[in-house]
This record gives structure tokens, C-alpha cells and sequence, in this order.
């Protein structure tokens, strides 16, 4: 198995991939940064960088030391000041006037960030209990749709593991490859889910930052996750899930 994954690494993506036929080689524009919202959606205007009135922060080694995967949530919801702050944390962007560049605050292989950050709100104060779509350009929400007994089908999504229905929102992220195959072919499928895995130690960290906890859920049910962000499973697909709620 070790002579296997060494062989993928040194040879599978090295030598056999040929980069100069990449799109990006070709001279083809880039897919958009962000996905478009739908015409006439109702965003929201999320709390910005410098403007956050409830964060009170914690020393990074702190938050390093006391990092851990955590299931079980108090019943308290969390602030819109504080899911801001997530969002923030995880995908947002590193230039707080917000002007539409692609630096954000987690890193991603070649700056393609090819995931999207979708939000199932159970107790967000201000907002109606829904799914959300996280616009890193704007710093906005938008509502994407609303489900009967929301935190039930988050679960099942979850293959039954209950406290992704328990928390007070939950993160679900989604991975857009054509973002990433524009400049590296069919290595994108490793440098997708590295990315996937700074996005969510941000989390674990912001979270401490909050008096919250998060636990990382790789085990979903592909299909349905899917079909409750509406995504076609190809072009786009769940990739990361991690429920977010108060700690004792």
C-alpha cells in the first residue's frame, strides 16, 4: 500500500499528466471565482472584518492547544456577528474592502478556491432557519432554500450521526473541480481535498475564538447531500460537512 500511494505521487501526477494541455495553457478564461446568484435573490449583509462586536479572540497557540472534535451542543444558537466571523475565517477574503480579488484566508492551490460554502442555519440569530450560500466576494448570505424539519434531514444526510442536526448551524461545503482542472488536470482531485482540509481546521480554530466546537464529518450520503443544496453531483458536489454549536 506505501509502494502504491508513493508510485501516485511521484509518477501518477508528475509524469503521466500532460499540464501543457491544461485550459488555462490553452488560453481559456477561468471560471468565475464565485458561483452567480440566481436573479432576484434575497442576500443578506453579513458583519465585517474589524466590525465584529462579540469576538473576543483567543491567543492562537490557545486555541491550537485546545482544538478537538467536539458532538455534543448546548441548545444556545449562535450570533450573526459570530457566524460572520466563521464564514470569515474559512473562506473569506484577506482584503476587507472586499474589491473581488481571490485572496482569501485559508490557502488553495494555485488561489482556484474551488469550493463553495453552503450553511444549514438552525439557531443563527437574525436569520430564518434555512440553508444559506456564503458569497466571498460580497461578505453576504444568500438564501438558497428552506426545508421541513431542516435539522432531521441534515442527519440522515450525515448517515445518521445526530449531532450534525444538533448544532447550531452547519457547515456543508461543496467542490467545484472545473475551477481547479483550468490549471491542474486530474491533480485537482489531491489538491481539492487539501484544500478542503485547511478550510476546516480554520473552523476548528475560529470556533474556539467563540466558546463553540466543530467536528469534521467525512461520512455523508453523497446523494442525498446533494439533493439538499440542489447540486447535480458532477459539475458540483458535497465534499465536507461540520456542525458548529455552543460548548459547556
Amino acid at each position: 500500500m506505501k509502494e502504491n500511494y508513493k508510485y501516485f505521487l511521484k509518477d501518477s501526477i508528475r509524469k503521466t499528466i500532460d499540464f501543457s494541455t491544461t485550459e488555462q495553457n490553452r488560453g481559456v478564461e477561468p471560471p468565475p471565482i464565485q458561483k452567480p446568484c440566481p436573479p432576484g435573490s434575497r442576500t443578506i449583509t453579513l458583519v465585517r472584518p474589524g466590525q465584529w462586536k462579540s469576538i473576543k479572540g483567543v491567543p492562537i497557540e490557545e486555541a491550537i492547544a485546545k482544538r478537538q472534535s467536539r458532538r455534543v451542543y448546548t441548545s444556545e444558537g449562535i450570533t450573526l456577528d459570530e457566524l460572520s466571523f466563521l464564514l470569515w475565517a474559512t473562506q473569506g477574503l484577506r482584503n476587507q474592502n472586499f474589491k473581488g480579488d481571490n485572496f482569501r484566508t485559508v490557502p488553495s492551490a494555485g488561489c482556484r478556491h474551488a469550493l463553495e460554502t453552503y450553511i444549514a442555519a438552525f439557531r443563527v440569530g437574525g436569520i430564518s432557519k434555512a440553508i444559506y450560500r456564503y458569497l466571498p466576494v460580497r461578505h453576504e448570505l444568500v438564501e438558497f432554500v428552506k426545508h421541513d424539519a431542516l435539522e432531521e434531514l441534515i442527519s440522515r444526510a450525515a448517515f445518521d450521526q445526530s449531532f450534525a442536526g444538533q448544532s447550531a448551524a452547519t457547515f456543508i461545503w461543496t467542490t467545484i473541480p472545473a475551477r481547479m482542472e483550468w490549471r491542474y488536470s486530474l491533480a485537482s482531485y489531491k489538491v481539492i481535498a487539501i484544500d478542503a482540509g485547511h478550510v476546516c481546521q480554520n473552523l476548528y480554530l475560529a470556533c474556539e475564538a467563540i466558546g463553540a466546537g466543530t467536528c469534521a464529518i467525512a461520512a455523508y450520503d453523497q446523494e442525498l447531500a446533494d439533493s439538499i443544496l440542489g447540486v447535480d453531483g458532477v459539475e458540483e458536489f458535497t465534499i465536507y460537512m461540520a456542525p458548529v454549536g455552543k460548548i459547556r
